[in-house]
């Protein structure tokens, strides 16, 4: 009897931490055969801008031309971050697709999960104690335990 073997999709998410970097090396070199043999994509949430610094340095409400460059320089440089990954993995015959939106990372990594009926989450993990969590939250912890498939966070050595 002939099994169906469908690709499986691998999603990384990455944003500018040295731990994300770390979570997508440690997949290429660890899960390289699982990787190879599936679709993977490279997802990046950027986080709303926080603009009350821009009101606050134009002595009252931020001029929308400013916001509107902040917001694309936020991009410009989520997209040379996808592209750097992206490269990283072309360098191991590894052929990704990148995405980036726009939001809070916890709720846009586990919607594009989701979206892209993702089989196997990766990310990186600050390596935050328990008190820095409570205020600053964790990525990764939302996404073990809400994401819709199987989620591995890696963390880096120190």
């Amino acid at each position: 009897m002939e099994e169906n073997k469908m690709e499986k999709k691998v999603m990384v998410a990455i944003d500018e931490s040295e731990c994300s970097q770390w979570a997508l090396q440690w997949a290429l070199e660890n899960l390289d055969h699982t990787i190879s043999a599936s679709q993977l994509f490279i997802f990046n949430a950027q986080p709303l801008a926080n603009v009350a610094y821009l009101s606050a340095s134009t002595y009252g409400a931020a001029p929308v031309d400013l916001i509107k460059a902040v917001q694309e320089n936020r991009k410009k440089l989520a997209l040379a971050l996808l592209e750097e990954a992206k490269g990283i993995c072309a360098n191991r015959g590894v052929d990704a697709e990148t995405m980036t939106e726009v939001g809070d990372p916890k709720d846009k990594i586990c919607e594009a999960v989701e979206k892209l009926n993702i089989d196997l989450l990766i990310l990186g993990s600050h390596g935050r104690g328990a008190i820095q969590r409570a205020f600053l939250g964790s990525v990764s912890n939302h996404c073990v335990h809400s994401a819709k498939c199987p989620v591995l966070v890696v963390r880096k050595p120190y």
